[in-house]
């Protein structure tokens, strides 16, 4: 989440109730999952790139997440970072909930839909907030994403977000992943931006993968978050287990 989002803030009483929602609705999906399967992942990168935006000032982050899911498709999951915000937040880690739905609607299609809690523990303002996301899948290796949540970055109004993707394999060992994206935050900043990337992954030795990324933004993003938006490019080395 964007540091700058901290200057607007909802009201307690709405997002604590959406917290809540969230962290029953993951409570329910651990206890029903009595033949769950578990998996995780771990990254350490030059620099964390949310939506186009460091959240880490252009610093490095260590990152790491855990996942159940159950046989019919629902799954709870849990996702961490260090982060760098305004001074004044003191936020330095984030941590993500989610709980949603996965499953093959046909050979070539998948869907996914779940609910995204951000939350910041360390922050003394209230920057946590929550987001219904979907992503439907072709082939496993082209995607479209929506997100769309009434305290986008810990406001108190709406905003969402839309993404198109691709993987292309060039071989067993290495593919090309790019995405493009566009955030509609009129209703909170009076403005909204575009952002694109373009990586690439080499899988040296599995699970362990190597990603660099190359980011890039409009400029209504560098107005909007400036400093933290532009050109960048990140390097990761991650693996999932």
């Amino acid at each position: 989440m964007s540091s700058s989002s901290f200057l607007l803030r909802g009201p307690m009483p709405a997002r604590r109730a959406v917290s809540t929602v969230a962290t029953g609705l993951l409570l329910a999906t651990a206890c029903t999952a009595h033949a769950a399967t578990f998996n995780g992942s771990g990254a350490l990168t030059t620099d964390y790139v949310w939506r186009g935006t460091t959240q880490t000032q252009g610093d490095p982050a260590v990152q790491a997440g855990f996942r159940a899911t159950a046989e019919n498709g629902v799954y709870g999951s849990i996702w961490g970072s260090n982060v760098e915000f305004a001074p004044e937040t003191q936020a330095s880690s984030e941590l993500d909930a989610t709980v949603g739905w996965s499953g093959a609607l046909s050979d070539d299609w998948a869907l996914d839909v779940n609910l995204t809690h951000y939350r910041y523990p360390s922050a003394t303002v209230d920057l946590n907030w929550t987001e219904a996301i979907g992503t439907l899948t072709w082939k496993q290796n082209y995607w479209a994403q929506l997100g769309y949540s009434t305290e986008a970055l810990a406001t108190d109004e709406a905003g969402a977000y839309a993404q198109l993707g691709a993987k292309i394999p060039l071989g067993e060992q290495v593919r090309l992943e790019a995405a493009a994206g566009y955030y509609w935050l009129d209703d909170a900043y009076d403005d909204s931006y575009a952002h694109a990337q373009l990586g690439a992954v080499w899988v040296f030795k599995a699970p362990f993968e190597l990603r660099v990324t190359a980011h890039a933004t409009d400029s209504s993003a560098k107005t909007l978050f400036p400093g933290l938006a532009g050109s960048r490019v990140e390097a990761a080395l991650q693996a999932a287990f």
